[in-house]
């Protein structure tokens, strides 16, 4: 465990992660992990299910079910991070089936990260042995049964003969655990006094806005914000649509986030705001759970949240660990801050006079060849140094994929990179290289 933390570069667990990993690796029955959003519930999972796993079968011994693509790609890159001798992969909906089953007969993974349809398309197919698996993690559970993922899990937690342990890990108490889950002599690790401790970290302010159409008291918050990383809620896809547009002909650098997007799109804008090439992300509450998105400095509430489950996973994107936070209401002539709001609130007064949106530090590069073409991040490094002309400091996040690379560099230098590296081969190989719009 000591030299994955030193991987991850993860000096030490907190509490709730050191609980959690002696329950699963010491104890013999199933697990509930309640903990507040952003405290780490995924390395605490994974850390002792990496030694319940046994790397010298072949066979997929654990499966992990998340609510969305997003939480299973980041989980999965998470295990990855810790370079273990493991073999894990991702399914989800949104490509096909038989690609993944290619992936799987080839890999052969002992940790399979998915959402529960597409475990079960997988299972039905005999696409990988059922028989094999012993323990099935169920993250943001409570997530899966708001988005109506009861049968499907019922119906995958009934179709594994050999399932020996369960562990379900969310941020908020579920109403009811249902019949199918079953758990007896089940360990709690319950954490959730510690949302407290997390509100106290995040500032609350409230922002009125003098019209109903409260795009034009955005703008100037935003503009006030500076260079800060923000994200931005609306409760609808249309809202979140017609947000950023207005936003990007203000001149921000926008990147927009819900559930109707390609899954392509979804990972193009995620990164592009992780890796510090957008410095606002407009989103429905699709991007309040499961994804990892540090040192996020605002979030403002453009629509209310509608229920106070909601409210807590949004302002749990920011404050994360022990960080502190900023959250904002932007409240219309006839909105009210709803009443389980606890915390102080205190007017947030903006400027008269604004600068102009504040320009990303760095701009996105895509690069068309991936780990299938032998690339790595120290590959990406050594060509856009000798032949984009960048110095390594320019250089920023780099996440290389199966078929294709992403890399942040200096956004100044974005279009004198892609003028040098045209025509030039990376290991030798030509390639597509373009800037992530």
């Amino acid at each position: 465990m000591n030299d994955c933390l030193k991987r991850l570069k993860i000096t030490q667990l907190n509490d709730m992660q050191q609980a959690t990993a002696e329950a699963i690796a010491r104890g013999k029955g199933d697990v509930i992990v309640l903990s507040p959003t952003g405290s780490g519930k995924t390395l605490a999972y994974l850390l002792p299910l990496i030694q319940l796993t046994d790397t010298t079968n072949n066979e997929v011994q654990a499966l992990v079910i998340t609510p969305g693509r997003e939480l299973a790609l980041q989980s999965d890159g998470v295990l990855k991070a810790a370079t273990t001798a493991l073999r894990s992969t991702c399914c989800y909906g949104g490509r096909p089936t038989m690609d993944e089953h290619r992936i799987i007969r080839k890999l052969q993974p002992q940790i399979i990260f998915g959402t529960p349809g597409r475990l079960n398309d997988h299972l039905d197919k005999d696409n990988f042995s059922r028989y094999g698996i012993r323990y099935v993690v169920i993250d943001e559970f409570d997530k899966c049964l708001e988005m109506g993922f009861q049968k499907e899990m019922a119906k995958l937690l009934g179709s594994l003969p050999g399932l020996r342990r369960r562990f379900l890990l969310s941020a908020t108490e579920a109403e009811e655990i249902p019949d199918f889950v079953n758990m007896r002599g089940v360990t709690r690790v319950d954490f959730l006094d510690h949302e407290e401790e997390t509100s106290s970290r995040i500032a609350i302010h409230e922002v009125k806005s003098p019209q109903k159409d409260k795009l034009a008291t955005l703008d100037q918050l935003l503009r006030s914000f500076g260079q800060q990383s923000s994200i931005v809620f609306l409760n609808f896809r249309e809202s979140v649509e017609r947000t950023a547009e207005y936003l990007s002909q203000q001149g921000f650098t926008v990147s927009l986030f819900h559930g109707a997007l390609q899954q392509k799109e979804r990972e193009d804008a995620l990164y592009r705001f992780t890796n510090g090439s957008a410095n606002v992300l407009v989103a429905t509450n699709l991007a309040s759970r499961g994804l990892d998105i540090p040192d996020i400095e605002n979030i403002v509430h453009y629509h209310l949240p509608l229920s106070q489950d909601d409210y807590i996973h949004r302002i749990g994107r920011t404050a994360r660990w022990e960080a502190q936070g900023r959250a904002f209401f932007l409240i219309g002539p006839e909105e009210h801050i709803p009443e389980y709001i606890d915390n102080p609130i205190e007017p947030y007064g903006i400027p008269e006079q604004l600068p102009p949106p504040a320009h990303p530090r760095m701009s996105t590069l895509y690069i068309g060849k991936g780990k299938k073409d032998k690339i790595s991040k120290g590959d990406i490094v050594g060509f856009l140094c000798k032949k984009g002309g960048l110095e390594p400091s320019e250089i920023g996040k780099i996440d290389v994929k199966e078929h294709y690379a992403y890399c942040a560099i200096r956004r100044e230098r974005m279009q004198e990179v892609i003028q040098n590296v045209r025509g030039e081969k990376i290991k030798g190989v030509k390639t597509i290289i373009e800037s992530v719009k």
